[in-house]
């Protein structure tokens, strides 16, 4: 099926996707009114099997009010099973607020195999896919693939358009400067690019349809340092007009330092952007996860990962469109406002909800009256780690 409807299908479509979203394409958010509250979770056990794939890594969510299903990606680099996204269900009133839930309310319906320009599966560590979104009026899919430096070797983060069958459509123009280059891994100054596995984690589809938006996990090697104990990082949220591809622009992100120091004091620690869900114009809510060496504790009530939804407002933020670097430049970024620390959450028996590596957002179908907001964890393809589910009720401008 061509992705290309005539206009008033276009118009017809669009009008039924604004519709079962209930949100006004150019609606003014107030954070203040965001009020969450939580349903509940499912968790899909480690190493599950689905049509001889394992399921794991889901690192994005986007759900499709016309169909009531979602789709969501395997970061898996081709290495366990061929890169991939998965069609399920969520039965949210399956979902609940105990710490073994079960995954009863989780229902895998199909796997489809991303492909390269000129068809087949991707091969062995030769992408990274991270961020999914459906185009329902287009009948397109948009994926990011988020780059990566190593000492030897680097690959270029990218935004593709697919079919829904997977098959490759366009790439979008993203700006050189993104890409990696210069010596190590991106630690020193006349480095640039996107720093190792701080790339293009996240994509978000504008309200009225028309502009898609990425961002990188922490800034540019260019731009600043990598989140740490003591400060934040200056990531960036790139624009492109769905129409040609093309970068419309670009708004600074500022992500918080790192909550708390690692044990061993050099152990590992880091906090990123991980994904963004559109809510108004140049509205969004924004995931900062951070995962800190040594926070879990021996009683496994705490996973190592902290997880901070935030109202993201990009309306008064400075454009940096074009600018290979934003380092000591006096820039306005975007206006962030904190909603939620899942930190706060608390299961029916009083105890604290643990938090996966929470990677994935996405506005799903109303529950008891509410908008639905859900996320995904991606497990690493660990035993250690969740594939987990986490449903929220949240209050959003409706068209009456």
């Amino acid at each position: 099926m061509s992705p290309v409807r005539t206009s008033s299908l276009f118009r017809a479509t669009l009008a039924a996707l604004l519709a079962a979203a209930c949100i006004l394409p150019f609606a003014v958010v107030h954070a203040a009114d965001l009020n969450l509250t939580y349903i509940g979770q499912q968790i899909v056990p480690a190493r599950t099997r689905f049509l001889g794939t394992t399921v794991g890594g889901l690192s994005s969510l986007d759900y499709n009010p016309l169909t009531g299903r979602y789709l969501a990606i395997s970061d898996d680099r081709s290495k366990i099973d061929p890169a991939r996204f998965y069609e399920l269900s969520l039965d949210l009133s399956q979902f609940r607020r105990t710490a073994a839930p079960g995954m009863a309310g989780v229902t895998l319906h199909a796997v489809t195999f991303l492909q390269p320009p000129g068809g087949g599966t991707f091969k062995r560590y030769s992408v990274d896919p991270e961020g999914l979104r459906i185009d329902v009026a287009r009948n397109v899919l948009y994926w990011s693939s988020e780059g990566y430096r190593v000492i030897h070797d680097t690959q270029n983060p990218t935004v593709r358009e697919m079919y829904l069958d997977g098959s490759h459509v366009r790439d979008f123009d993203v700006p050189g400067y993104y890409h990696p280059n210069g010596p190590g891994i991106g630690l020193f100054r006349n480095n640039q690019g996107v720093y190792d596995n701080l790339g293009f984690e996240s994509l978000a589809l504008s309200i009225d349809g028309r502009i898609l938006y990425t961002a990188t996990e922490n800034g540019l090697a260019q731009d600043s340092d990598r989140a740490g104990i003591s400060s934040g990082s200056r990531a960036r949220i790139l624009a492109f007009g769905i129409g040609d591809g093309k970068p419309v622009a670009e708004y600074v992100y500022d992500v918080e330092p790192v909550p708390s120091a690692p044990h061993p004091f050099l152990g590992f620690a880091a906090n990123g952007l991980t994904d963004l869900v559109a809510i108004g114009d140049r509205q969004f809510i924004a995931i900062e996860r951070a995962f800190v060496r040594g926070a879990a504790l021996s009683g496994g009530l705490r996973s190592g990962f902290t997880v901070r939804l935030y109202h993201a407002d990009a309306r008064r933020a400075t454009n940096v469109s074009g600018m290979a670097s934003i380092a000591e430049k006096n820039v306005q970024a975007v206006e962030k406002t904190l909603l939620l620390d899942l930190a706060d959450l608390k299961q029916a028996d009083g105890s604290e909800l643990v938090v996966g590596n929470i990677e994935g957002i996405t506005l799903g179908p109303r529950h008891h009256g509410r908008r639905t907001l859900i996320l995904v964890a991606d497990d690493n393809f660990s035993k250690n780690q969740l594939t987990q589910f986490i449903a929220l009720e949240i209050d959003l401008p409706e068209d009456g």
